[in-house]
């Protein structure tokens, strides 16, 4: 069982750089948490105090309701892999996952037997011999999950594990780590500032932005109900397009076009009457066939969708869409999109609008 409480962790340099500002969060057993946010966010650093690899300025961590704030990281029980491997280039694979159980003077049995099983979990057990500069960057990425899993820790730490291969071996690795969270039940804790990787691996992403919390949820949550425009901006590919529309008698006005507002978004705005306010449209909750006009300057088919970029009616309001099928449009082209789905958000507090 491994419960995590980060109560109010913050994080200040000694040249008086704050990197974290008063981060909370309760992770349950068994739950993957992921913390994404662009790079200078305050994710790594954050786990790295979880770690014990930074110091934690003030506030408490608390491991299964123990208090380990200042507890040395070889006493918390944790296991950490990062995003350049770290593994022995002089040792075999065996030796680099055996390494640790070495040092803490195990008996050799039971090192063998624990290596033997991670490997298999891992599919290397055809590797064990090869030295790390004979294998591919996935395997050597799988040699240093192989290297936590033997330690049986109480809590998994990635630090950005796969920033460092390509786009398939991404993918690949991406899957394997998913798949060997569901098979240990394990407490892991995932930095990445990819979104793909925190809306497919999560069970709950935690959201960063310049050393602050900007939203915890589940991934659906974050997609569907962000709850500011930092949110709404980071999370989803390609990123949701921005437009300020004044609210009146019960229709969003841009002056390049006119929504008619449904009951529920004019119960949401009814406070906004004459105001602007941030609207917000996923380019995937666009439709073709609608009263906005989009004039056309690059067309991207990509199989079962279509990237279409182009601009509203004054040339300068850039918009996104992407449109089902195979659409074969040509600069210049004038578009009618209709928006399916929309977000509002408050102009001066960025929140969201519910």
């Amino acid at each position: 069982m491994a419960n995590i409480s980060m109560q109010n962790l913050n994080k200040v340099y000694d040249n008086k750089v704050q990197a974290v500002f008063d981060f909370n969060l309760e992770v349950k057993d068994g739950e993957l948490i992921v913390l994404v946010g662009p790079s200078g966010c305050g994710k790594s650093t954050t786990l790295r105090m979880i770690a014990g690899l930074e110091d934690i300025t003030q506030g408490r961590l608390l491991l299964n309701g123990k208090d380990i704030t200042q507890s040395p990281a070889k006493d918390r029980d944790m296991a950490m892999v990062f995003q350049n491997y770290a593994l022995y280039g002089h040792m075999t694979v065996y030796e680099n996952m055996a390494f640790s159980l070495t040092l803490r003077k195990e008996d050799p049995n039971v090192i063998h037997k624990k290596v033997l099983a991670a490997a298999e979990i891992l599919g290397l057990t055809d590797q064990l011999n090869k030295k790390p500069k004979q294998l591919s960057g996935g395997q050597r990425q799988r040699v240093a999950m192989g290297r936590a899993i033997v330690r049986n820790p109480q809590v998994f730490l990635f630090d950005e594990p796969l920033s460092n291969l390509d786009a398939k071996l991404r993918g690949a690795t991406r899957r394997e780590i998913l798949l060997l969270h569901k098979r240990m039940n394990a407490t892991m804790l995932y930095v990445t500032h990819d979104q793909t990787e925190a809306l497919t691996l999560a069970d709950r992403i935690v959201c960063m932005s310049m050393g602050h919390v900007q939203q915890i949820g589940t991934p659906i949550e974050l997609y569907d109900s962000p709850a500011n425009l930092f949110v709404a901006s980071f999370i989803g590919l390609p990123p949701m397009n921005f437009f300020d529309v004044v609210i009146e008698k019960g229709e969003a006005k841009s002056g390049l076009f006119t929504l008619k507002l449904t009951e529920d978004e004019r119960r949401a705005l009814s406070a906004y009457e004459g105001k602007t306010v941030v609207l917000g449209v996923r380019p995937e909750n666009i439709q073709e066939g609608g009263e906005v006009i989009v004039n056309v300057s690059v067309n991207e088919n990509l199989g079962m969708n279509t990237l279409v970029h182009g601009t509203l009616s004054d040339e300068k309001t850039h918009i996104t869409c992407k449109l089902r099928g195979w659409c074969e449009y040509d600069k210049g082209d004038r578009v009618g999109v209709t928006f399916v789905k929309r977000h509002f958000f408050d102009k001066n507090t960025t929140n969201a609008i519910r």
